[in-house]
């Protein structure tokens, strides 16, 4: 145990020393102000989605969306049409039916209800899903685009200033690659 605290005694005052030639926290030593300029880093910021929405791409996607969307809005139309005209029939013929007749319909149209319900969610999902596929090479084409532009201009980063994520962006301080990405991206 002496051995130890004499090591540590031994040690302390090399220590210290060091300590001593070291700055301190929030001190700048002289010579790291000489030796080593200030770097300042730029950013720049852009409209993520209006630079998108300028892309010829992202219209051809957006075509191509809506073709499919109308095309399973008129089949749902049609699904929902010979609902409404079974259910009709039902409600007219419902008195007179006997009753196994009038729990065969009533079965056939849940069934139908269901199928409806069950197509609906289907399409939706499936159209998010191709929105996804169609978007996903506009997006990476967007992304290499700002990236091209941000090296060109040495920034550091680039802020999306959609959904007012960032309120305030002091000009003199960032720089706006709006324009320039839709040039470059045409």
């Amino acid at each position: 145990m002496k051995r130890i605290i004499l090591t540590f005694f031994a040690f302390l005052p090399l220590a210290l020393l060091a300590q001593s030639e070291q700055p301190m926290a929030g001190e700048v030593s002289e010579e790291t102000t000489e030796t080593a300029p200030q770097q300042t880093l730029l950013f720049g910021y852009l409209s993520y989605d209006a630079v998108m929405k300028t892309m010829p791409e992202y219209a051809a996607a957006q075509d191509t969306l809506r073709v499919e969307r109308e095309a399973f809005e008129k089949e749902m139309k049609r699904i929902e049409d010979e609902f409404n005209q079974k259910y009709e029939s039902f409600l007219e013929g419902q008195r007179e039916f006997p009753r196994t007749i009038l729990l065969k319909r009533q079965n056939e149209l849940q069934e139908l209800m269901q199928r409806n319900v069950e197509f609906k969610a289907q399409a939706r999902e499936e159209l998010r899903q191709r929105e996804e596929q169609l978007m996903m090479p506009v997006r990476i084409r967007l992304n290499e685009g700002i990236a091209a532009i941000a090296r060109k201009n040495g920034l550091a980063l680039v802020v999306n200033t959609d959904t007012n994520a960032c309120p305030f962006i002091e000009p003199s301080m960032g720089l706006s690659i709006q324009n320039e990405t839709i040039e470059f991206l045409k």
